[in-house]
C-alpha cells in the first residue's frame, strides 16, 4: 500500500491529494465528543462537590514568580509556561468571582467561582499555551514586558474558558460521564441540566475579562470578534456532528463521506483549537496584514485536521492509562476518519457488516468493528497518512513568507501533533 502526495506543493493547493489505494479522503471528530458506557465509573468518582476546595490554586513546594523579561524570553519551557498560567489563573478567579462584583447575589458569586475552578483549570491548557507562544513570537524582544506577557497569559485563559464552555454543554449533549479523569460537571450532585446555565457562565466569563483587560487596547473590537466568529463555527460543527450521529440513532453510513468529515473537522476543532490563539496573539502583537492571517490560517486549519484525524485514531487504538479516555466513536457511530475511511474500501460484505455493528454499544459488534479496521488495513493507511501530512506540513511551513516565524509553526506542530502511528 502506498500513499501518493505530490512532493513539491504550492499554497494553493495545499489539500489532501491520496491515492485511492490508501484513501481519498480524510475526516475528523472534536475530541470534545467522548462519552463512557461504564455508569459505574461514575458512582466510583462521583464527588461531593460541597466539598469542592475554593482555594486559588498555587502548586505546592513551588516558588512562583514572574519570569524575569530577557531576550530569551521566548525559549521558556512549556512546563514552566504552564506553570506561569497556573499562577495567573488566581487573579482570574478572583476577578470574575470577587473584586465587588454583584454583592446582592454572593450566593451565586459563590456557586459561579465552583463552576469555574471545577472545569477551566484542569486540562492540559494546550490553547492558552500556543497563545502565549505564538505572542512571544511575533513580537520583538523589547515589547516583552512583564505586562504584556500578563495580557497574553489572561488572552489564554480566555480561549481556555471558552473550551470549558463547549466542553460542559457537549458532555450534556453526548450524556457523557468522565471528562478529565474526573465527573462530568453535571453529574455531579445531580445538578443536571443546571449545567446549561453554567455554561453558558463560563462562556460570558470571557467577555467580561476581555472588557476589564482589553478595553483600552486597539485589538479589543478585533478579539471580541473573533472569539464570536469561533464560537459560532464551533457550534455550527456541533449541529453537524449531532445531525451525523442522527442524534444518538443508529447513524446512516451513507451521510459518512469525506467531504461531510472534512467540513466537520474544520468547523468543529480546528478553528477554536489553532486558528483562534494564534490569530488572537497576532491582534494582540499588532499584527494587521491580511497576508500574514491568510497563510498562517491555511496552516493551522491543516494542523488541526491532522491533530483530529490523530484524536480519531487514539480513539480506537489507544491507550486509556495514556489518554485518560475511553474510546466511544464506534458505540457512538461517531463520524471519525476510520470509519469514513474503511466505508471507502470496505467490500459489499465488510461494509454489511459496518452497517450493522457501527453505532452499537454491544463489546462483541465494537470488537467485529475494530477487527474489520484490522482487516482493512486502517493502523498501516494511518500511519502512512501521517508520514505524509508531516513532511507536507513541514515543507509548506518552510516556504511561508511575510514575516511569519517558521520556528512556532514546527514546533506547534510536532508538539500538538506528535507521531503515534507505526508502519505494518
Amino acid at each position: 500500500m502506498s500513499c501518493i502526495l505530490p512532493k513539491y506543493v504550492v499554497l494553493s493547493l495545499f489539500r489532501r491529494n491520496i491515492s485511492q489505494s490508501s484513501f481519498n479522503a480524510i475526516s475528523i471528530r472534536n475530541g470534545a465528543s467522548w462519552w463512557i458506557h461504564q455508569k459505574s465509573n461514575a458512582r466510583y468518582f462521583h464527588y461531593n462537590i460541597n466539598k469542592l476546595s475554593l482555594e486559588y490554586f498555587r502548586p505546592k513546594n513551588v516558588d512562583i514568580r514572574p519570569y524575569s523579561v530577557h531576550l530569551n524570553m521566548s525559549y521558556v519551557s512549556i512546563k514552566d509556561e504552564s506553570r506561569e498560567l497556573m499562577a495567573v489563573w488566581p487573579d482570574i478567579l478572583r476577578d470574575l468571582t470577587t473584586a465587588n462584583r454583584h454583592n446582592d447575589m454572593p450566593d451565586v458569586t459563590k456557586w459561579l467561582a465552583k463552576v469555574l475552578q471545577y472545569n477551566v483549570p484542569s486540562g492540559g491548557k494546550h490553547r492558552a499555551l500556543m497563545v502565549v507562544q505564538a505572542y512571544k513570537s511575533f513580537v520583538p524582544p523589547d515589547q516583552l514586558t512583564e505586562e504584556n506577557l500578563r495580557l497574553a497569559r489572561i488572552l489564554g485563559w480566555c480561549t481556555e474558558l471558552l473550551q470549558a464552555f463547549f466542553l460542559v454543554a457537549d458532555d450534556i449533549e453526548d450524556h457523557a460521564v468522565m471528562r478529565r479523569n474526573q465527573p462530568c460537571w453535571y453529574l455531579c450532585n445531580g445538578i443536571g441540566l443546571t449545567a446549561i446555565n453554567d455554561s453558558i457562565m463560563i462562556e460570558m466569563s470571557l467577555y467580561e475579562l476581555l472588557k476589564k483587560y482589553f478595553k483600552t487596547k486597539e485589538c479589543y473590537l478585533d478579539l471580541i470578534e473573533q472569539f464570536l466568529s469561533a464560537t459560532f463555527k464551533t457550534e455550527m460543527g456541533q449541529c453537524l456532528d449531532l445531525l451525523s450521529t442522527n442524534f444518538g440513532n443508529k447513524p446512516n453510513l451513507l451521510l459518512f463521506t469525506m467531504d461531510r468529515y472534512n467540513s466537520l473537522v474544520k468547523y468543529k476543532t480546528a478553528y477554536y483549537t489553532f486558528v483562534l490563539p494564534v490569530t488572537l496573539a497576532m491582534s494582540f502583537a499588532g499584527i494587521k496584514d491580511p497576508e500574514m492571517y491568510r497563510q498562517a490560517k491555511t496552516i493551522l486549519l491543516e494542523m488541526g485536521h491532522l491533530f483530529q484525524v490523530r484524536d480519531d485514531y487514539l480513539d480506537c487504538y489507544g491507550d486509556v492509562k495514556s489518554t485518560g479516555k475511553v474510546g466511544t466513536d464506534i458505540p457512538e457511530g461517531k463520524c471519525s476518519w476510520l470509519i469514513t475511511v474503511a466505508l471507502q474500501r470496505a467490500t459489499p460484505e465488510q461494509r454489511k457488516i459496518l452497517e450493522e455493528c457501527y453505532g452499537d454499544s454491544d463489546p462483541e459488534k465494537i470488537n467485529r468493528v475494530k477487527q474489520l479496521y484490522q482487516e482493512i488495513g486502517i493502523p498501516n493507511t494511518f500511519a502512512i497518512y501521517e508520514e505524509e501530512t508531516h513532511n507536507l506540513l513541514n515543507t509548506h511551513i518552510q516556504q511561508i513568507s511575510r514575516g511569519l516565524p517558521h520556528d512556532f509553526f514546527l514546533k506547534t506542530l510536532n508538539r500538538a501533533c506528535s507521531k503515534i502511528g507505526r508502519k505494518d
